[in-house]
């Protein structure tokens, strides 16, 4: 068996006694390669109107335990089951985008409409205003004193009574205009708010790690002040939802961001949900043993931690692995190598911390 594909058996595996090599032997490429595509899609869930993400991973989870034990009375259902499960999940996932989409081309339309209302209003008024100048021209040139008195009074008195509407009618545009761009603009900001954070656990999601990362990168090609990265991952995460339900499962994600929160709040510190149990926190201005030794307190303090859900008790571990961005090395690489990190905590006893090093691993915990 492959390397990467014990690595993929062993994140589904219960049994953490059991050599993922042995434990299923028929696991074949093809299938790994499914296995693989269904857990990744499984980490980048998003919330879809009539499809709660705890249903699609109920029904994700079901048809990796199928995958992992082949049988060819069922392999054919199987794979049709899956063909249109995706056929279908994505026909919604495009259909929740485009109606967001529309709704915000929405917004902006009534607001683009509002203004284009006004304009034509401003715009009937100059031609009051511009007939009412043609018929004080003509009294001028009538050469009659009495037609002019008589016009210059009137043009006087509309020309205040248009300036004073003018007046209201611009500041209650104004206004109007201001509380649209307030909404706006809130709109706007909770859209981009919810795009960058974690639907269930709000903390920062993949695509905001992804360019929170690149930005670090930058900073240090500039400064070359040190920033590590950890990626965190909670331990026989699978057996919880198999033992208590996904609710409890829930509960103990947000459980761990809001413990991760509360011990990484410097400003600068970045706690990112990476997708499922996984997690990353960025730490600028950290160099990997200074972040060890984080790690390891926050390591300490999760697994003497008691989590309370309705009449369960739950413990869990977390293993860590760090890695501190290397000169010449890109974000891809800087993240791979604290996932091997990770990697070796989990496959050595869990509840570990691991420091990446070129050469070999440094243990902490």
């Amino acid at each position: 068996m492959k390397s990467w594909i014990k690595k993929l058996v062993e994140q589904f595996e219960i049994e953490t006694d059991k050599d993922p090599s042995q434990a299923h032997p028929d696991l074949n490429e093809d299938r790994a390669t499914i296995l693989y595509m269904i857990d990744t899609y499984n980490k980048n869930l998003f919330e879809v109107e009539e499809r709660p993400i705890r249903r699609i991973r109920e029904m994700m989870d079901e048809f990796s335990k199928q995958l992992m034990t082949p049988d060819k009375t069922r392999d054919e259902k199987l794979l049709f089951e899956l063909r249109q499960f995706f056929s279908s999940y994505r026909i919604a996932e495009y259909t929740y985008i485009q109606k967001t989409f529309d709704e915000f081309k929405k917004i902006i339309w009534d607001f683009a409409d509002q203004l284009g209302e006004d304009l034509a209003a401003e715009k009937t008024q100059d031609q009051v205003i511009e007939q009412n100048l043609g018929q004080l021209r003509e009294a001028v040139e009538s050469n009659s004193i009495d037609d002019l008195k008589k016009k210059s009074r009137e043009f006087i008195n509309f020309y205040i009574e248009h300036q004073t509407t003018k007046d209201e009618r611009r500041s209650k545009r104004m206004t109007h205009i201001r509380k649209n761009l307030t909404s706006v603009k809130k709109q706007l900001l909770e859209a981009n708010q919810s795009m960058r954070l974690d639907h269930l656990t709000q903390a920062f999601n993949r695509k905001s790690f992804e360019e929170q990362s690149s930005k670090y990168h930058q900073l240090y090609q500039i400064s070359k002040t040190p920033v590590s990265l950890l990626m965190l991952d909670i331990d026989h995460f699978k057996k919880v939802n198999d033992t208590y339900g996904h609710d409890v499962g829930d509960f103990v994600l947000k459980e761990c961001v809001q413990v991760l929160k509360e011990f990484f709040q410097r400003p600068e510190d970045f706690v990112a949900r990476l997708g499922g149990e996984e997690f990353a926190v960025l730490l600028p201005e950290l160099r990997s043993d200074e972040a060890a030794v984080r790690a390891e307190e926050i390591l300490h303090k999760i697994s003497k931690e008691v989590f309370v859900h309705g009449s369960n008790q739950i413990r869990f571990t977390v293993s860590i692995g760090i890695s501190q961005l290397q000169d010449h090395e890109g974000v891809e690489q800087w993240m791979k190598h604290a996932d091997q990190a990770l990697y070796q905590s989990k496959t050595t006893g869990r509840n570990k911390v691991t420091i990446f090093q070129a050469k070999s691993m440094s243990q902490v915990a």
